[in-house]
């Protein structure tokens, strides 16, 4: 079976992105592009937090409400959160009410805050963790990697919570450390071109 499909307008993606309707414009703008933002890397660490054991269906459904409660993943304020910042956000319809994935995306800001002390940003941490080309598997055939492991152990050692290589490594997809569109894709050229166009941290 071909990993991509064929849509209305003729454009060749990735299988996955025929699942909803909401997937195609995820899929044709942020999937695989590179960020460097720390703000969107805590965000997407956070909600593919929230994602194990669900769907990104359901969480990309989501997204705005988790902004909105999580004041815009603001590392700062975040990692300010209390007891009673954890009951609100366990009353809020409408984002994923499971306490320990909140509980950890406040434990996470406030490691990421002393992280951002120690490296200078989040940003230059990850990207430190890109693989190079030829330790990469077949596009959209691998779940987790030796980079995604490396990165999972070493948040964990840090302290961080919900942070597995199987999430790890679906975070380095959507965040551009890795180009994981199918070869077949229309977007996998555009996605490399950015790639080579992106100044790492550091």
């Amino acid at each position: 079976m071909s990993n991509t499909t064929l849509g209305a307008d003729g454009k060749r993606r990735c299988r996955w992105s025929d699942v909803a309707p909401e997937f195609i414009a995820y899929h044709d703008t942020e999937w695989g592009f590179p960020v460097s933002d720390d703000q969107r890397l805590f965000e997407k660490l956070s909600l593919e937090g929230f994602q194990s054991g669900l769907s990104w269906r359901t969480i990309l459904a989501k997204r705005e409400n988790f902004r909105e409660a999580f004041h815009g993943f603001d590392v700062e304020r975040v990692a300010r959160y209390t007891a009673r910042d954890v009951e609100r956000l366990l009353g809020n319809a409408g984002i994923v009410r499971h306490r320990g994935k909140i509980e950890a995306v406040i434990n996470n800001a406030r490691k990421a805050r002393e992280l951002v002390k120690r490296e200078g940003s989040l940003s230059a941490f990850l990207w430190r963790y890109e693989p190079a080309a030829a330790d990469l598997a077949e596009p959209l055939t691998a779940s987790t990697s030796a980079a995604s492991i490396a990165l999972s152990k070493a948040l964990k050692k840090q302290g961080w919570a919900f942070v597995g290589p199987t999430t790890v490594y679906s975070f380095m997809q959507a965040m551009g450390l890795i180009n994981d569109h199918a070869r077949e894709c229309a977007l996998r050229p555009e996605v490399e071109g950015a790639r080579k166009r992106f100044k790492r941290p550091g």
